[in-house]
């Protein structure tokens, strides 16, 4: 199955490149899901076609391979690259923007859509409805990212959405299995007993998770430079940054703590005080290459699943209405968690003009949402949250991915009389063959030559 996955998305990625031209893990989902829509409308009249293609993609365990496989690697590749000193500045934001932001989604998402499911005649136990908004909140801004650069977009809002994104899956994964311990529905120990809703068990439960997870990071990001140090060989190196990924993601998560936030804080170490002081230049630029790579490769694979995974959804017609009004809860909810965080900060920091507006639209949701609402054990609501989840990723990625750049030129007209604040670095106009490299390049810091305003 991993070789069809593989040629898939060669054959999907060349397509794009060749005819479709949109950024390749936008336009390989596109590729799937019109293929998708054609064996679905071609069922009727080729016998069996349809229900061999949903057997295979039926037989993906979309949960483990994501939240349990690829997830170790995509936040691994995406911290390794990320520079500590531009965190810092941008601390406060990204930090209320990944914890505060995602909790009050969570409940603004869950509250709401628990009320409309209601009137619609579709109800689902609340606690239920806090699982999809703890599912659906945590952003997946990776295919955005490169549009944002060639957009011109600040690069104060590249690191942010960039920090953001790295700390709030973690912190999303960590919310949603909080929740199904609430609601009894513990799928990875079977059924379990519900926990009480005592504030101080739950707040015990989070530092327990994310507090452990960071600890433990340290230690095996200290190792692993350590190691570093002591040889200059880039293939054992880049072997030493692969074991630490893999390694610490399993280890963290069979001592149930939060994975994802392990990975991200090993990452962040190692991409930082192990490229400044234990690899040598000829190291970071393989070690870079291999990671970008690896980035790449596994976003074209996972928005190649989102697509094919429309053959196995269990939409049915009711659902329709309650999937367009997701769409709406779900952005309301983006727009006023970061309207309440960036509205006051720009009393204490310099923002960049437009920023809720693009911080809102570039929040994407991506496969991460897909594999937590598929990792729900069976129960009446399953099948309709998951349901919801596709319509809003589907919706998020097409439309607000292919019009981010729109949002973030409309936002730059309003500040190109402004003088940039201090501390903000210029835009840069970067193209590169593939989001990947953007991404890269994003992370790393490219000076700013070319500035567009």
């Amino acid at each position: 199955m991993v070789s069809t996955l593989i040629a898939l998305a060669a054959v999907s990625s060349y397509i794009n490149y060749r005819y479709i031209r949109l950024p390749t893990t936008i336009g390989v989902m596109l590729v799937a899901l019109v293929a998708s829509l054609a064996l679905i409308l071609a069922g009727p009249y080729a016998s069996g076609l349809r229900e061999q293609a949903a057997t295979q993609v039926a037989h993906i365990d979309f949960d483990q391979v994501v939240l349990h496989g690829m997830l170790a690697f995509l936040l691994f590749a995406g911290s390794i690259h990320v520079k500590l000193d531009e965190l810092s500045r941008e601390w406060p934001a990204i930090s209320l923007l990944a914890i505060v932001g995602t909790l009050s989604s969570t409940f603004i998402v869950g509250g709401a859509a628990w009320a409309v499911l209601g009137w619609l005649d579709l109800p689902i136990p609340l606690l239920h409805a806090l699982l999809f908004g703890a599912l659906i909140s945590p952003t997946d801004p990776i295919a955005v990212l490169g549009l944002m650069k060639s957009a011109g977009a600040p690069r104060q809002l590249e690191v942010q959405m960039a920090g953001e994104s790295l700390f709030n899956d973690g912190l999303g994964v960590v919310i949603f299995m909080v929740l199904l311990q609430l609601a009894g529905l513990d799928g990875t120990h079977g059924a379990a007993a519900p926990l009480s809703f005592d504030i101080g068990t739950v707040g015990m439960l989070l530092l327990k998770e994310v507090g452990g997870a960071v600890v433990l990071a340290m230690g095996a990001g200290i190792v692993t430079y350590q190691m570093l140090k002591r040889v200059d060989n880039y293939q054992v190196e880049v072997l030493l940054t692969l074991a630490l990924a893999m390694g610490l993601y399993a280890l963290a998560d069979a001592l149930h703590l939060s994975a994802p936030i392990a990975v991200v804080v090993a990452g962040l170490f190692v991409g930082n005080r192990g490229r400044a002081f234990a690899m040598s230049e000829k190291t970071r630029e393989h070690v870079d290459t291999f990671w970008e790579l690896v980035d790449e490769i596994l976003n074209v694979v996972l928005f190649l699943l989102i697509g094919l995974e429309l053959l196995v959804l269990p939409i049915e017609r009711g659902w329709l209405v309650a999937g367009a009004l997701s769409i709406v809860i779900v952005l309301s909810a983006r727009w006023l968690s970061v309207a309440a965080i960036i509205g006051p900060l720009r009393g204490v920091t310099a923002q960049a003009k437009g920023a809720i507006a693009v911080l809102t639209w570039g929040g994407l949701r991506g496969g991460i949402s897909v594999a937590m609402a598929l990792s729900l054990p069976a129960n009446d609501s399953r099948s309709l949250i998951l349901t919801l989840t596709y319509f809003v990723v589907v919706f998020s990625i097409l439309v607000q991915g292919l019009t981010v750049g729109w949002v973030i030129r409309m936002a730059g007209r309003s500040r190109a009389a402004v003088k940039p604040a201090p501390g903000l670095a210029g835009a840069v106009d970067i193209r590169s063959k593939s989001s990947g490299t953007q991404r890269g390049n994003l992370t790393k810091g490219v000076p700013n030559d070319h500035t567009t305003q």
